[in-house]
């Protein structure tokens, strides 16, 4: 999910290395039909991006799970959620 992230900012020429993209992943797992299963993944996304892109910025990360392989294949079958926190230089 990162580097699709990535991948997303890198195309509106915000610059993500070295270290301009972290994330904290964590996993909600559950027993609904008494098989332990992962139910959620939340993704926190901390961002360092130059002054001024903040717009952009924000516009990738509503849209960069469109593109991503580990979204699109696990669609419907675990909820997804995205937040972040965005620090200008």
């Amino acid at each position: 999910m990162v580097g699709t992230l990535s991948g997303a900012l890198e195309a509106r020429k915000i610059p993500t290395s070295p270290d301009k993209v972290k994330a904290q992943v964590q996993g909600t797992i559950e027993a609904p039909e008494g098989v332990l299963k992962i139910t959620k993944i939340s993704c926190h996304y901390m961002l360092k991006i130059p002054a001024g892109n903040r717009e952009a910025a924000e516009r990738a990360l509503n849209v960069f799970e469109r593109g991503c392989p580990v979204s699109q294949t696990l669609k419907g079958s675990i909820q997804f959620e995205h937040t972040w926190d965005i620090e200008e230089d």
